[in-house]
């Protein structure tokens, strides 16, 4: 039986490992689909602090999981399916085989967030993306005019990021002014590729019967006025969703599906704690997902030595 697992190896999961593997506790990390996290979508992380030149968002994961394994803690690649949380210990079901563990720590991180058109689902990977970093650089991209939905950090990020290969980026964003930080805000509209379109949505992709991205209708939000916008491919940064499907009637969460703590990171079950975006949605940044990483490992280990006492 495992003494600590933790599901999700973002910048919270990956902390609580190392934290945890100092404490000898032989941690259990579960990389989940997507190991190392949203992060590793990232270009260049320029807030972490100690990277004063900025940093790769792969190599900083892949630093950090260096970092966690070297004291100990064992990252497995692995989906969990179920979780019986009923009483200790707790049983999870990775990739079909049952897994033990008198405490678990909840770092499951956040999805992409879906405009929820059925043209958008009908073209995914066909021209629609959710990750610039991952798909930018392909053929079908190069040279294109590209349309990024979103106005905060991430989508700015995006669309700076595809001007690179794009001939013109389209920032469509349903508000008259970016929610981005304001350094981020100003960079992206001082970008002469970049082409903002305020007060609008996407309301379809085009076009499904080709198979392949040739356009998006807008709808200008003030005016009710539609319009067609040509372009190869649409990036959406909208926004994330927290992954605690698989929790839900037995931790206690929001009506957004974020997890509630009930004290520093302790959730309504003891023995199990939580840290990162699947509980933060206010701050969201890589820094507080390691240091909320840090307490919840912090809370497990005390957890665990009063038990045993």
């Amino acid at each position: 039986m495992e003494k600590v697992v933790i599901i999700g190896t973002g910048c919270a999961g990956l902390t609580a490992a190392l934290y945890t593997g100092r404490a000898n506790l032989q941690p259990l990390a579960l990389t989940g689909l997507q190991p190392g996290g949203l992060l590793t979508t990232t270009s260049i992380v320029e807030n972490y602090p100690g990277f004063p030149e900025g940093i790769d968002g792969y190599e900083l994961m892949v630093r950090m999981q260096k970092q966690a394994e070297r004291f100990g803690a064992r990252i497995k690649f692995g989906t969990v399916e179920s979780v019986d949380l009923s009483k200790p210990p707790f049983v999870l079901t990775v990739d079909g085989e049952p897994v033990e563990t008198e405490t678990l720590i909840i770092a499951s991180g956040a999805g992409h967030r879906h405009l929820g058109l059925e043209s958008e689902d009908l073209l995914e990977k066909k021209g629609v993306t959710y990750c610039a970093t991952c798909d930018g650089a392909l053929p079908m991209f190069r040279h294109q005019p590209l349309v990024v939905i979103g106005g905060g950090d991430t989508a700015c990020e995006e669309a700076t990021y595809l001007t690179r290969f794009a001939s013109v980026v389209y920032l469509v964003h349903r508000r008259n002014e970016l929610r981005a930080s304001k350094v981020m805000a100003e960079r992206t509209l001082a970008n002469p590729k970049i082409k903002p379109i305020w007060d609008s949505v996407v309301t379809e992709v085009l076009d499904a019967k080709l198979d392949k991205v040739t356009g998006v209708r807008l709808k200008n939000l003030k005016t009710n006025a539609e319009s067609v916008l040509d372009c190869a491919g649409v990036f959406v940064a909208i926004g994330l969703v927290p992954n605690t499907h698989l929790f839900k009637g037995a931790i206690d969460m929001d009506e957004n599906g974020y997890i509630i703590p009930k004290h520093g990171t302790a959730t309504n079950v003891p023995g199990v704690f939580v840290a990162g975006d699947c509980s933060d949605h206010v701050y969201r940044q890589a820094v507080t997902a390691a240091g909320l990483g840090c307490a919840a490992a912090i809370e497990a280990e005390r957890y665990l030595a009063a038990k045993h006492d």
